[in-house]
């Protein structure tokens, strides 16, 4: 019988309400935690978040670490088929440091933008004005002599940073145009943890402006999937506690209800695999690196756990590219 078929033990349930917490707070905390013991190298991310002295639990280091590295293989995976010739939209940014490691490993496109709230960009316009480690890499690749950055906005040569609602599409497309957006570029757009927290014609929408803006496109999502068991409804519950719902849960029961969406909105292709699965692909080398780290006292745990998050992709356009021959 697996660990929530019928009820959660005390050790699922203590897992399930961190898990929980961790996507009302700032998730990059947890994100900080997993790089400072080495599942990972970002030696941004200390500029944006305070190491927490509360240690995080091994399943969720090993979930990070999964999230991380599915992504980041999709990624480079689009960038690769385009050669670097393309544009990367990351939708609900936050924190993410995704645009530096890039540029370390020479692999930037034409143009990296990223969308959140105007309260989240200020907080991170901040820390970039204030921070010559993460600054001199934008301006670096600059080539004006004045660099545009204001409470809501940063925009450059390579690297932009709007503030916006991505529920509203017109205000969300017209300052993208003011970065430069180019429709005619072959171009990826990223959501984590974001579609779910809309509601399903909003989501639905968001993907539909997506297909309709871009003659070449690939989406990449990340987000939690069978919540209709026993397990997803405690993490429902446990969320709910904390006077925080699911505004898209009912399109997460499923891989196919996953894959449908993006289906139904305009996209031609659709693939998606439970976080489980994208773990036990991992090359042997680096699970045994990973699984060095930190004592797991319940493997079973962690399957349930990943095997609730999904990474989903999809494609429209890019046949001589091949796009669609993108997996994991």
């Amino acid at each position: 019988m697996g660990l929530c078929s019928q009820s959660c033990g005390p050790t699922a349930r203590t897992l399930l309400s961190g898990h929980s917490g961790l996507m009302l707070k700032n998730s990059m905390g947890f994100r900080k935690f997993a790089v400072s013991i080495g599942y990972w190298h970002d030696p941004y991310i200390q500029h944006f978040v305070r190491l927490s002295k509360e240690r995080k639990a091994p399943e969720i280091n090993r979930g990070y670490f999964a999230r991380v590295h599915g992504v980041s293989q999709l990624i480079k995976a689009f960038l690769q088929k385009t050669e670097c010739h393309c544009q990367i939209l990351n939708l609900g940014a936050g924190m993410d440091t995704t645009f530096w490691r890039l540029k370390d490993e020479d692999l930037l496109p034409s143009k990296y933008f990223e969308v959140d709230f105007p309260m989240i960009v200020t907080r991170k316009l901040h820390s970039i004005k204030y921070k010559p480690f993460l600054l001199q890499p934008i301006i670096e690749l600059h080539s004006e002599d004045t660099l545009q950055i204001d409470g809501h906005l940063l925009d450059s040569k390579r690297y932009a940073i709007i503030g916006a609602d991505l529920r509203d599409l017109p205000d969300l497309e017209e300052k993208l145009k003011k970065c430069n957006m180019n429709p005619q570029l072959p171009t990826l757009l990223i959501t984590e943890c974001v579609l779910v927290y809309m509601t399903p014609e909003q989501s639905a929408n968001l993907l539909k402006w997506a297909a309709n803006s871009f003659e070449t496109a690939m989406f990449i999502n990340y987000e939690q999937v069978n919540m209709d068991d026993r397990f997803g409804q405690i993490m429902i519950e446990n969320l709910r506690r904390r006077q925080c719902d699911l505004a898209g849960v009912e399109t997460c029961k499923s891989l196919e209800s996953q894959k449908e969406r993006l289906l139904s909105n305009g996209w031609e292709t659709a693939s998606a695999v439970n976080m489980m699965e994208v773990y036990s692909r991992l090359p042997q080398a680096e699970a045994s690196r990973i699984e060095s780290l930190e004592f797991l006292d319940e493997m079973e745990l962690l399957e349930q756990l990943m095997k609730h998050y999904c990474l989903c992709w999809a494609s429209k356009g890019g046949s001589e590219l091949g796009l669609k021959e993108i997996t994991y």
